[in-house]
């Protein structure tokens, strides 16, 4: 089974920055994927950014730009740089993780969450 544990979240003023940052544990096997997603209270889960284990990286339109995701492979955590925040990017965000196929036990596992607030 894997761990994620997320940090990085809180109340930010408009135009600010944040960093979160997501360990992953449990497992002898790196995630094929990484990435982070949002929640907003009545919305569905969306894709804000998504990095492969070669650091190719995939955004979602309303952060590019913004925000820059990254990986560090030796540590198994995935950071997601957020600037110039938006008052629409509050949410709470979720780490996730695709593990590969060999690898036993579910295909993707999920964060806590972690709530970022964008208000002044």
């Amino acid at each position: 089974q894997v761990q994620l544990v997320e940090s990085g979240g809180g109340l930010v003023q408009p135009g600010g920055s944040l960093r979160l940052s997501c360990v992953a544990s449990g497992s002898r096997y790196a995630g094929v994927v990484m990435g982070w997603y949002r929640q907003s209270p009545g919305k569905q889960r969306d894709l804000v950014a998504s990095v492969t284990s070669t650091g190719s990286a995939n955004y979602a339109d309303s952060v590019k730009g913004r925000f820059t995701i990254s990986r560090d492979n030796a540590k198994n955590t995935v950071y997601l740089q957020m600037n110039s925040l938006k008052p629409e990017d509050t949410a709470l965000y979720y780490c996730n993780v695709k593990m590969p196929i060999i690898a036993p036990g579910p295909r993707e596992y999920w964060g806590q969450g972690t709530q970022v607030t964008v208000s002044s």
